[in-house]
């Protein structure tokens, strides 16, 4: 398959296969969504609820 002979549509889904094979990508661009998708609803409240009250013994004790 010489690339002198793909149209820029089979260059396009060529390139697409390769990343999907290959995430490297993704962790470039990991972040907070990224890790909220991950957990579901249950971790997501949990961090949120662990993130908070972080917060207030932060709050607390170094003020």
């Amino acid at each position: 398959m010489g690339s002198e002979n793909e149209t820029p549509e089979e260059l396009r889904e060529r390139l697409r296969q390769k990343e999907l094979k290959h995430q490297a990508s993704s962790m470039h661009g990991s972040g907070l969504s990224d890790l909220v998708g991950g957990l579901g609803w249950k971790g997501a409240g949990i961090m949120i609820l662990l993130i908070i009250l972080g917060l207030i013994i932060y709050a607390v004790f170094f003020r």
